[in-house]
């Protein structure tokens, strides 16, 4: 219960998540804790530092699938952001792609927090 309350706090929708996974509160938790895992989003940051924008978008909208599933609502409209800037070859990547690491490090670390 207490990571559920952590997640609304984040901005985060978890009974829609939770939802999503059949009702197994104790699965949408643990898929959360893999979703967040720092690799892959800087694997993405990585890649558009490496200016490989096809695999970066790629990057982009795999994690803002998970995120929107999972109903992370801060980070998938961050993910979603990058994602269409990459998308549309706006430029201006590495910035957003920053700001949706610093989210995920915060939300890491208030879950982390908790046991």
């Amino acid at each position: 219960m207490i990571a559920k309350n952590v997640l609304i706090g984040f901005g985060a929708n978890p009974d829609e998540g939770i939802e999503r996974c059949m009702g197994d509160e104790s699965f949408y938790l643990k898929l959360v804790c893999r979703a967040i895992e720092r690799g892959p989003f800087e694997k993405l940051l990585d890649a558009i530092t490496g200016n490989n924008l096809d695999e970066a978008f790629e990057r982009a909208h795999a994690l803002k699938g998970v995120l929107g599933n999972l109903s992370l609502t801060p980070l998938f409209d961050l993910s979603s952001e990058l994602t269409e800037l990459l998308r549309n070859k706006l430029g201006g990547y590495e910035a957003p792609a920053k700001k949706l690491i610093e989210k995920r490090d915060e939300l890491a670390a208030l879950l982390s927090g908790l046991g």
